[in-house]
């Protein structure tokens, strides 16, 4: 069995994904580190990562036999909610973030995983719930870039989001 260890660097110069070197995988298996799997040409792989690590679709991986794999985010059952303004749908939101549930922020509406107690509570608050299939790609949260705190820290340290510049804390 063909195992998959890595990924590529986005700015690797590369030769085309063969159209069976694709993994489709819902987005609870791609926060899998350890996963056998099959790729659309049939074929078993084992998924060897990092832990920790999330798969996104589109993400490209190396094999051990050198392919070129490309991760596709397989449709799943969904929330898609919308609301009329754009104040509501962040109330929406911030109830699902006091949840920590993973949530997909798109223009003019979020996604969730389908769940019919979070449906009731979004439609408590007046946002349209419509269930359907669709890739999943929630948000990877705010140390998403391989930031990581060690059990000694706090963790309230204050970003700049898109700056990418840290901004210290009287006491470090």
């Amino acid at each position: 069995m063909v195992e998959i260890r890595s990924r590529l660097d986005a700015h690797c110069a590369i030769r085309p994904v063969e159209p069976g070197s694709r993994l489709e995988l819902a987005f609870d298996l791609r926060q899998k580190s350890r996963l056998r799997a099959t790729l659309v040409s049939g074929e078993p792989v084992a998924l060897i990562l990092a832990r920790g690590e999330v798969l996104r679709g589109g993400d490209l991986l190396v094999a051990t036999d050198g392919r070129i794999v490309q991760v596709v985010a397989q449709p799943e059952r969904v929330l898609h909610v919308e609301c009329d303004s754009p104040q509501a749908l962040t109330r929406a939101a911030y109830h699902l973030g006091n949840r920590h549930v993973p949530v997909e922020v798109g223009n003019g509406y979020l996604r969730i995983a389908a769940d019919h107690v979070l449906a009731e509570m979004l439609r408590g608050l007046r946002a349209r719930v419509t269930e359907i299939d669709a890739p999943f790609e929630p948000e990877a949260g705010a140390y998403a870039d391989g930031h990581r705190h060690h059990e000694h820290e706090h963790g309230g340290h204050i970003h700049e989001y898109g700056s990418g510049h840290h901004v210290p804390h009287d006491h470090e």
